[in-house]
Formats: C-alpha cells, sequence, structure tokens
C-alpha cells in the first residue's frame, strides 16, 4: 500500500507587494529556492518578502486546479483569501 504524497498551494508577497502563486510538496524547500533566485522566472524579477498563505491538497490534480483559479483573481482578492482563516 502507497502512501501519496500531500501537496500544498503556496501565495508568497513579494518585495515589490505583488502575490505569486504556486504548488509544491515542501513549501520550505520551495520557498529557499525562490530565495535563491532558482525556479520560477517571475521570482527572479520579483523575489520573496514573506509566505503569506499555505493550503493542503491530498493530490498535485487539486493543488493545480486550485493554483488555477487563484491566479485568475485579481489582486483585492487573493489578499482577501490570505487574510481569511
Amino acid at each position: 500500500m502507497s502512501t501519496s504524497k500531500l501537496w500544498f498551494l503556496y501565495l508568497i508577497e513579494c518585495q515589490d507587494g505583488s502575490i505569486y502563486t504556486g504548488i509544491t510538496v515542501d513549501v520550505a524547500k520551495r520557498y529557499a529556492a525562490h530565495e535563491a533566485g532558482k525556479g520560477a522566472k517571475y521570482m527572479r524579477s520579483h523575489p520573496p518578502k514573506r509566505i503569506l498563505k499555505v493550503l493542503e491538497f491530498s493530490n498535485r490534480s487539486e493543488a493545480s486546479k486550485a493554483e488555477y483559479a487563484i491566479k485568475q483573481l485579481p489582486a483585492s482578492e487573493k489578499r482577501a483569501l490570505y487574510a481569511s482563516n
């Protein structure tokens, strides 16, 4: 019996105030990569300031669907999302 990995959707506030949304199985490792300028091209020109929110999903498909939905939101709604519990 295999155990499936949890996937996490995360929102990062960038130093310029923009909000980046991504998915990963290891938030700390991915954030460190963003800080080092590796990984997402967007994050190379918009360095991270802090993690705003992390949401847990049981599989990659669900995390990807949520990521897509959040990326369609205007910045004001993204900010409201991370302000909520």
